[in-house]
C-alpha cells in the first residue's frame, strides 16, 4: 500500500468523497498542488529572508503581497491551478514555476526522487538544476525541506498493522564518499504483506553495516509503531535474528 495504512487509505476515500477512478485523479492532483504551493512559498521565505507572521527576524522593506490570480499549470496528473506568491517591491523571481511556465510534466516524479534520495542538499539542488536548470542556494533548499520534512517523518513515524503475514528483512550494501573517503553503507529494507495480501513497505533505515544489534533497533522500531505479531519472517542467516 505504499506511504499510507489502510486505515488513512479509508480515511482519504472519505475525506475526498471518492467514487470513481476520476475522483481519486482529482484527489491526487489536489495533494501535488498543495506541495508545488508550499514549495513557492517556502522559496518567497527565501527570498525575504524571514517566514511568514516571523516580523521579529524581518530585516527587509520588502514584504509580501497576497498571490497572482490563479495560473493553470499542466502536469502527468492533469491540469492544476496554482497562485504565485507576491512581494510588495515586485523584484521576486520565482524559480519553482518561472513566470510564462505552464508545463510540469515529469516534475512529480522528480519531487518524489528527492524524497527517496535522502533530502540531502546536494541532491535536492541537482534534482532542482536538472528541472529547472538554476542552482538554487542552500538556504532555499533547507526552506524547502523544513516544510517537507514533517511529511517525510509523518510516514516514516506512521502506526503499522498489529499483524502481517509475512514480512521480507534484509539489507542492501553500497559504498559512498564520506569525508573524502569511500566507506561501506548498509540500507535496512523492511517490506511486509498484510493479511489482506496488501504490500507496504515498513519502513528503510540506513547504518554502517548490518548487524544483529542494528536489526534490533528495527525491530523494536517496528514493535513500538503497533506490530504485534508476524507469522513468516523471511531473512538470511545473520546470527542474532532468531
Amino acid at each position: 500500500m505504499g506511504m499510507f495504512t489502510k486505515e488513512q487509505l479509508q480515511q482519504f476515500i472519505k475525506e475526498n468523497d471518492i467514487k470513481t477512478a476520476g475522483d481519486i485523479q482529482d484527489a491526487l492532483k489536489n495533494m501535488f498542488a498543495e506541495t508545488l504551493q508550499e514549495f513557492m512559498e517556502a522559496e518567497l521565505d527565501t527570498h525575504l529572508g524571514y517566514a511568514k507572521h516571523d516580523t521579529k527576524n524581518k530585516k527587509t522593506t520588502n514584504s509580501r503581497n497576497g498571490k497572482s490570480a490563479p495560473k493553470a499549470v499542466t502536469t502527468e496528473l492533469g491540469e492544476i491551478q496554482i497562485r504565485t506568491p507576491r512581494d510588495r517591491e515586485g523584484d521576486y523571481q520565482p524559480q519553482i514555476v518561472k513566470k510564462h511556465q505552464n508545463d510540469l510534466s515529469g516534475m512529480e516524479n522528480q519531487i518524489i526522487s528527492m524524497y527517496a534520495k535522502g533530502m540531502s542538499t546536494r541532491d535536492i539542488q541537482a534534482h532542482f538544476n536538472d528541472i529547472y536548470g538554476v542552482e538554487l542556494s542552500p538556504t532555499l533548499v533547507s526552506n524547502i525541506t523544513d516544510r517537507i520534512l514533517p511529511q517525510v517523518q509523518q510516514w516514516q513515524n506512521r502506526p503499522l498493522q498489529q499483524v502481517y503475514a509475512v514480512v521480507f528483512m534484509d539489507a542492501i550494501h553500497y559504498k559512498v564518499r564520506q569525508d573524502n573517503a569511500i566507506v561501506n553503507k548498509a540500507a535496512y529494507m523492511v517490506i511486509g504483506i498484510d493479511l489482506e495480501g496488501h504490500k507496504d513497505v515498513l519502513g528503510m533505515w540506513v547504518g554502517e553495516n548490518e548487524s544483529a544489534k542494528f536489526w534490533l533497533g528495527v525491530l523494536n522500531d517496528l514493535k513500538s509503531r503497533g506490530v504485534n505479531d508476524i507469522l513468516i519472517n523471511c531473512v538470511d542467516n545473520l546470527n542474532g535474528f532468531s
